[in-house]
Formats: structure tokens, C-alpha cells, sequence
């Protein structure tokens, strides 16, 4: 099936290529694509390979802020504007170039969580419920009318990857081509955010992602994991950084200090935790690669009672 919708896609990375993918599947045609510049020495953004795969322009700024980024833009012509996967300064002007203006993939339930990272504090702040947001990308951050939402459940055993890679990935690229639907049927919703329910949070970096053995166990487990694969819930081992994966918790107390390595085994190493305790089955040394807990633990010599985060 083919559509008379032309569309321009600003975006980059596998769920970039997915989104093109899909859209071109459904007939839909691109007529072109803006991704970032390529880098010395690492191979070519997915989303650009996709394109030049359909012979579909590509088109490459260090900052679509320019000028030169905007007249390119808007020399495409397009009916619409999807940005899929974004982390430039997107301007108006080039927002309000395509004629029926430009939808944005956003993974929270907006106006909860914006901000870049969406998905990781949901998880650290022990929520159990996110999701995904299309929305009509205004001046503001994250404050554009909505268009749709889906909404996934975060489990006890989710981490930042699972939620993304199991969840928020497929079905955000779902929900992208229903959106380009709802677009070109002339449906397609512009609900504003209720900005009594806003909330905005920063990037997760080491700062945050930094471990408090004074907390309770729930909220270092849900640290732990809702910083898991990146940036790594961090804390102190003998004076030296080191990352924390594959959480575990148990609300059963050792009865040592919160921070205090109770045991090592195959499995992973038990560390007591608030008023319960953490199994950690992976650690990443800073320069190192992840490797388990028994790994780390034999080639630096840790043994149980060493105590973390100092």
C-alpha cells in the first residue's frame, strides 16, 4: 500500500532505523533523512546505512540550529517531520517546515519525566508504571500537545535495559506509524500536558547514579537497576570506583552495616543493604570490562566483611 504523505525523519541509532524501516514497509515516502555527522574510526549511524539502503537522501549537520540545516529542511518539502531518537536542539523553524508540522517519540508518560533520561528515573524512583509518548515538539522541553500514549509496567526484575530493549523499543516504533496514521487521516490528536502533573529531571551521570548505603534497601536496589546497563549504579572499594549490575534484592536483614559484602559466591555477591540486602551478580572496574561478582571480587582480593563506599 502506498500513501501520499511525504515524510523527513530526524533521527539516529537502531530505533532510527527501525522507524524508517517500518514507515517504508507500510509505504510510506521518506524524502529525506537528517542523522548526525559520521565519526572518524566508527562505523556509520544505523539510521543513515537504512536510508542509503532505500536511496534515500541523507543529510548530515553538526547542529540543526544552522542555518544551512534548516534551508535543507525545509527544501525537502515534506508533509511531515518525525523525530526518531533526538538529542540536538531541534528549532522551530525547522519544526514548522513540514506542512502539517512534526511529531517526536518521547519514552515517559509526559508530562511526567522529562528530560533526557526518561527512562532510567521512573525505575530509580521505584515506579511501577511508564510508557511512551508521541507528541507536537513545541519550544519548550518535552511540553508539545500529545498525540498518543502507551503505557508498559515496570517489574521487579526490569532494569533501564529490559524496559527499553523489551518494551519501549518495539512498541515506541509502533506507535510511531500509528501516529504517521492518525496524521494522514487527519485525526491525530493535540492534547496539551497538564503542567500541574509536570516533572523534569536531568541526564542520570555518576553523580546520580551514585550508590547511598544510608538508604533504604528498595531505594538502592531500584538505583541499581534503573541505572543498569548505563551509566552503572556506582560506589567505593577500597578508595576505588566501581559499577554495580544484575541486582537482586531480599528483604531479609544480614544484620551487618548497609554496604558490607555478607558473602561471595557463583552466583554473585551479597551485599547488605538498608534493611535488606542486594545480590549483585556483575562489576565493572573502572577501564575493565563487566565481569561476575566472583571474577572482581578474586582479581582484587575482596573477600566478605570488606565494606563499600569507602
Amino acid at each position: 500500500m502506498s500513501h501520499d504523505l511525504q515524510i523527513a525523519i530526524i533521527g539516529q541509532a537502531a530505533f532510527g532505523e527501525s522507524v524508517l524501516n517500518a514507515l517504508v514497509e507500510e509505504g510510506y515516502s521518506i524524502v529525506g533523512v537528517f542523522c548526525p555527522p559520521d565519526k572518524e574510526g566508527k562505523a556509520f549511524d544505523p539510521l543513515k546505512t537504512a536510508a542509503a539502503a532505500h536511496d534515500i537522501p541523507v543529510f548530515q549537520f553538526s547542529r540543526l540550529r544552522d542555518p544551512e540545516a534548516i534551508d535543507a529542511f525545509a527544501g525537502l518539502k515534506a508533509d511531515l517531520g518525525v523525530m526518531a531518537f533526538v538529542t540536538d536542539i531541534v528549532p522551530m523553524a525547522m519544526l514548522q517546515a513540514p506542512a502539517q508540522d512534526t511529531i517526536q517519540y518521547h519514552p515517559s508518560l509526559l508530562p511526567k519525566h522529562r528530560g533526557p533520561s526518561s527512562i532510567n528515573w521512573p525505575v530509580i524512583q521505584g515506579e511501577s508504571k511508564t510508557g511512551l509518548s508521541i507528541f507536537w515538539p513545541d519550544e519548550g522541553l518535552d511540553t508539545g500537545p500529545i498525540l498518543l500514549q502507551k503505557e508498559v509496567d515496570i517489574l521487579e526484575e526490569d532494569t533501564l535495559g529490559t524496559l527499553y530493549f523489551q518494551k519501549l523499543f518495539t512498541l515506541g516504533v509502533e506507535a510511531m506509524v500509528e501516529s504517521v496514521a492518525l496524521v494522514e487521516a487527519g485525526n491525530a490528536p493535540r492534547i496539551v500536558q497538564d503542567e500541574s502533573e509536570a516533572t523534569y529531571e536531568g541526564w542520570v551521570k555518576a553523580d546520580e547514579a551514585r550508590i547511598d548505603w544510608g538508604g533504604s534497601a528498595e531505594t538502592i536496589f531500584n538505583l541499581v537497576r534503573g541505572c543498569d546497563p548505563s551509566p552503572g549504579a556506582n560506589t567505593l572499594c577500597k578508595g576505588e570506583s566501581v559499577q554495580l549490575f544484575g541486582a537482586r534484592s531480599s528483604a531479609d536483614s544480614t544484620g551487618a552495616p548497609s554496604g558490607t559484602i555478607v558473602s561471595i559466591e557463583e552466583n554473585g555477591m551479597t551485599i547488605a543493604a538498608g534493611d535488606g540486602s542486594l545480590l549483585i551478580r556483575k562489576v565493572r572496574a573502572p577501564g575493565s570490562a563487566k565481569v561476575t561478582a566472583a571474577e572482581w571480587a578474586g582479581e582484587k582480593g575482596i573477600a566478605a566483611g570488606e565494606v563499600l563506599g569507602q
